[in-house]
Formats: structure tokens, sequence, C-alpha cells
């Protein structure tokens, strides 16, 4: 008797630890919330995954980010890291040192990359050779949802056929907002702008506008009075075209810019912080469209 009940017990724990064992979950890592957006559309319905940032959505760029215990003890939870590469990311090597086996998936391979733009020898930064902004390039954004579908079909092969009509379906959704935003903008009768830092030059690339002076290379940057000068003399001479702030940062150097040339002052958002919404890539790119219109136009 005492046999058959323990054989009883057997059969009923049987599914329960079956279904325990397909219930694991795979964690899958994004440095930043730019990635976090994107890899949030190719994993739309995925089951038994779970789509993570590694940094809080209010982080911002990742600038000189140095990781902190949180984002160690975040990286040990996931199967896979998803980053965006081009230099973004120069706590790469602590993460590769401290996680050794864990995959890593750069999204900025087959991107053709803009050469980060000279500073003032007088300032000491290291921001490397490449401009790591690459997502404002909605064609860029195309080819870091292949990246990232193609890493994540054959980490996640019985998922494959879901991740690949995903990024598919979200490719033609990039497709669609690229030739709207081309369209629109090459309609507009003034192309020069003055940006905030070196957020924008591959949506100016893209759509033919021209970057006629960054006023800062880093959010927290200040000018000197020999880069306040040259700022100024750039503006002035290109006609005081529109300054661009971003509402994630506040920058008394662009300020001290526009007191000097009575330039006026518009906002456009990298999509470097956010609500998470799934649609939030083609929400903050059509806003900045509107406020081109309104900047570039007549």
């Amino acid at each position: 008797m005492k046999k058959i009940l323990a054989m009883l017990l057997i059969l009923l724990l049987l599914p329960l630890s079956g279904c325990a064992a397909q219930q694991e979950t795979f964690t899958v890592m994004t440095t930043f919330y730019p990635l976090y957006i994107l890899a949030q559309n190719v994993l739309d319905g995925v089951e038994q995954v779970q789509l993570l940032s590694m940094t809080p959505p209010s982080t911002g760029c990742l600038h000189d980010y140095q990781l902190l215990p949180r984002d160690m003890r975040a990286l040990a939870t996931a199967q896979v890291l998803l980053i965006n590469g081009a230099g973004m990311e120069s706590f790469l090597d602590d993460v590769t040192g401290q996680f050794k086996s864990l995959p890593i998936v750069d999204c900025s391979q087959g991107v053709s990359l803009l050469e980060e733009a000279d500073h003032d020898e007088e300032e000491e930064h290291d921001h490397g050779e490449f401009n790591p902004h690459i997502w404002l390039d909605p064609q860029n954004a195309i080819q870091m949802v292949r990246n990232m579908a193609a890493a994540l079909a054959e980490l996640l092969p019985g998922q494959a056929d879901r991740i690949r009509a995903n990024a598919e379906e979200y490719t033609a959704v990039l497709t669609d907002l690229d030739a709207e935003l081309r369209d629109a903008v090459s309609q507009l009768p003034h192309r020069q702008i003055v940006t905030f830092h070196e957020a924008f030059p591959y949506f100016a690339r893209a759509y033919g506008l021209e970057v006629a002076a960054v006023v800062a290379l880093e959010p927290d940057e200040p000018l000197s009075p020999k880069m306040l000068a040259e700022v100024v003399a750039a503006v002035r001479a290109a006609g005081n075209p529109p300054l661009f702030s971003e509402p994630q940062y506040e920058n008394a150097a662009l300020k001290a810019v526009a007191q000097e040339t009575g330039a006026p002052v518009y906002e456009l958002d990298p999509l470097v912080t956010g609500d998470g919404a799934k649609t939030a890539y083609q929400d903050v790119m059509r806003k900045n469209l509107a406020v081109l219109q309104e900047a570039l136009g007549e």
C-alpha cells in the first residue's frame, strides 16, 4: 500500500516539475532605453522571454557611464546582452571581464558610422572614434532590429519564426516612417540647425540637414570662453539658425549662445528616456518632425 501511495505521489509531482521547467524564462538585457524600445518590438508576443533594460529609462545616453552594483546584479540574470555599440558602452570591458560567457550582440554591425567631431585641444574628453547615436536615423534602426532578430532567433530557435516575423513587421513600420520623414523634411525651406550635443548628425545626414555647430559635445560639458566665441561666430555666420536643446538636460551653454546671438531655441528628443511604450520610436520621431517644421518653416 505504501509503495502504491508513493508511486501516486511521484505521478502527481511529475506534471508540476515539467510545468516548472517549461515556464523557465530567457532574459534578454539591453544596455539603455532606445535599444529596449527596438527590442520590445522584436520580442512582441515571444513566449517565455523577459526583456529588461540594464539602466533605468531615465538614465539618458551612456556617455562615460560607470557600472553600478545594481547593473552587475541585473547582468547576472541575463542570457544575452544587446548593446548599441559604436563606442557607446565605454564600460563594455568590465562586462566581458566579469561575465565571460554572456553572449553580447553589437547592434551597430553593418551601420555606416560617422566619425566623432574634433574636440578643442584644451578639452580632455575621450568620446571614442565614432559618433554612437546611430538609432536616430530610421534606416540605422532597421539595421539594429535586423541584428537583434538574427541573434535572438539563433539563441531561441523555438521562437525564431515569431522573432523574424516581428522584425519584418517592425522593419515595414520603420520604412514607412523613414519615407514620411524624408518627404516632410525635403519640403522645409531652411536646412541649418545648431544642436545641443552630438545626438543628431545621423538624423541630419539622413534627411539633408546641415549641423552648423554643436554647442556642447556632452550634456554636462561647459563651454570655455574660446569655445563659446567659436560657437557664437559659427551661429552668426550661418545666419542665426535655430538652436535645439534636449528635454533630458539643462544646458547653460546653449542658453549662453542664444543670449549672445538671439537665435531661437527649440527642443528635439534623442529618444534616450521615456515611458517605454512600444510605439515610442515612431512617436518621438514624429514629434521631432513637428518641431523641425515649426523651426525651419517659413
